[in-house]
């Protein structure tokens, strides 16, 4: 029998978990036999890692954890990858951890959720029944906001946003580029996954061009008028890959209108054509799929839940976690959503075993490569209030120093290496 202690509980949540921990003990929290049934739709940072700590919390839980893939490609670190700086391998991570640790993983897609008999459908035909139901469902792309473009149309013009066969074929298409070449990237306005990640990736193909195809050129169009660590960025931009790289905000003529996918052309909203001999072009974001066909999502296609617990506010005994979330302040990433993940799990132990859930704290840290050996950060602490939701601690984290001496740059790309195998090996090991 595993029996648990309020106490054992509270210092497993200090532990690992990012929740503040007051103290209690007397009560236990497992008891004999299973607890409850837990299903956990997704297998990214965010269901991997509250699929983990559930047992951790609750070792009599019956878990069961569905992932379409059989292995999760992370988009953290696929720019190393575009940038020829690593292989597909190494951002590839499997989920034979869970099986061992003697949760089920089956991997199928959930078609259907019916949150009042509290069951979920499977492609695969199989119906699965649960107490509780954890939604990681990850983005998808609101190609109705974007002329001229479907999701077919991404095996043209990739999006490379969601780790995998894209991050393989914007690779390709980028080392095909000519001597001379333009490179195109289009980000899409806020709030989208991984703030940062479109100018790390700018960065990692203005190093491979830099080294194989040096008098080609990047174009940044963007559809906000700043971003994620923009300073950082350029002066990195500046001092590593000078005139490679212009970018042009949404005030200036950088948002676009339409996509001419056959012509390689971009159309923006000033009536500005550009045409790149590699287009990138990232779609403005929504929740996925499953969130919508459940009805779980609110206008802006994001779901709305109670930010302390994480659960839906539409239905009960559903928590949403991860990208598909509104969390408030905090953003869309992969710790982010590891944080949350891990303050889901302890949400749902202690509603299952009617103990008072301490006051949660999130984390969420950010590392960027604009070259092998530059590395920029951003980092900050969130905590709750009912009346705010999810907010900043002030005065918590904050960036890279802008100028910091080379040594200190490589010291922070060494530490983005760090911080990968850490967060990987917490969620999937």
């Amino acid at each position: 029998m595993n029996t648990i202690n309020r106490r054992s509980f509270v210092k497993l949540l200090a532990g690992g978990s990012g929740v503040v921990a007051a103290a209690y003990s007397g009560i236990s929290l497992a008891k004999t036999g299973t607890s409850a049934r837990v299903i956990v739709v997704g297998g990214g940072f965010g269901g991997s890692t509250c699929a983990k700590y559930l047992h951790k919390f609750d070792p009599n839980l019956d878990i069961t954890l569905i992932e379409p893939a059989k292995q999760f490609v992370t988009c953290p670190f696929s720019n190393a990858v575009m940038g020829g700086m690593r292989d597909l391998k190494t951002i590839s991570h499997s989920y034979t951890a869970h099986t061992k640790r003697g949760s089920k993983v089956i991997h199928s897609t959930v078609i259907a959720i019916d949150p009042v008999t509290k069951k979920v459908s499977l492609s695969n035909g199989q119906t699965l029944f649960y107490d509780r139901l954890v939604l990681s469902p990850g983005i998808d792309f609101r190609w109705d906001a974007v002329e001229g473009m479907t999701a077919a149309d991404a095996k043209t013009i990739p999006h490379a946003w969601q780790g995998g066969t894209q991050t393989t074929l914007l690779r390709k298409q980028i080392m095909a580029i000519p001597n001379g070449g333009v490179f195109i990237i289009a980000p899409p306005g806020n709030p989208f996954r991984c703030p940062p990640g479109p100018y790390e990736r700018v960065s990692l193909v203005a190093h491979y061009l830099k080294q194989h195809k040096p008098k080609s050129k990047i174009l940044i169009l963007d559809a906000k008028a700043k971003f994620s660590k923009q300073p950082l960025f350029m002066q990195g931009w500046e001092k590593l890959y000078p005139g490679m790289i212009e970018w042009v905000g949404s005030d200036a003529g950088g948002r676009i209108e339409r996509v001419d996918v056959a012509g390689r052309v971009l159309h923006t909203e000033t009536g500005d054509k550009h045409k790149g001999d590699v287009i990138n072009f990232i779609p403005p974001q929504k929740a996925g799929t499953i969130a919508h066909t459940s009805g779980l999502t609110n206008n802006d296609g994001w779901c709305p839940v109670d930010q302390r617990t994480f659960e839906s506010k539409v239905h009960r005994d559903i928590q949403i976690i991860g990208d598909a979330s509104v969390a408030g302040k905090m953003p869309k990433s992969g710790f982010a959503a590891n944080s949350q993940g891990k303050v889901c799990a302890a949400a749902i132990v202690a509603s299952i075993h009617n103990i008072k859930m301490p006051d949660p704290s999130y984390v969420n840290t950010c590392y960027s490569l604009v070259s092998p050996n530059y590395g920029i950060s951003v980092a900050a602490v969130y905590r709750y209030a009912k009346d705010k939701g999810i907010y900043k601690v002030k005065g918590s984290g904050g960036v890279s120093p802008k100028d910091a001496h080379a040594e200190f740059r490589t010291l922070e790309a060494r530490y983005a290496e760090g911080w990968y195998d850490s967060i990987t090996s917490d969620a999937f090991s």
